[in-house]
């Protein structure tokens, strides 16, 4: 299952956020931390994550610790559902 959400959440990123759909992104790659995905892009992964796997995100989980990896974000919506 995580192996999906990673793939999804990845095919996204790449796709619609970084406009680059033939890049890599390692499960372990920061996002955040690494300047990838900025804050404005955050808020669009997040709304993502939201409608596409039914999860909740508060505001004050819109972190480096949730969110700065494939890896951790697909661990906190596994949690969540």
């Amino acid at each position: 299952m995580s192996e999906e959400i990673i793939a999804k959440l990845s095919r996204y990123i790449t796709s619609d956020i970084l406009k680059q759909p033939n890049r890599k992104i390692d499960p372990d790659e920061p996002l955040l931390s690494s300047g990838l995905i900025d804050s404005f892009h955050l808020v669009d992964l997040a709304l993502f994550v939201e409608d596409n796997f039914g999860v909740h995100i508060d505001d004050a989980e819109l972190s480096a610790s949730t969110f700065d990896t494939l890896n951790q974000l697909a661990a906190f919506i596994q949690q969540r559902k």
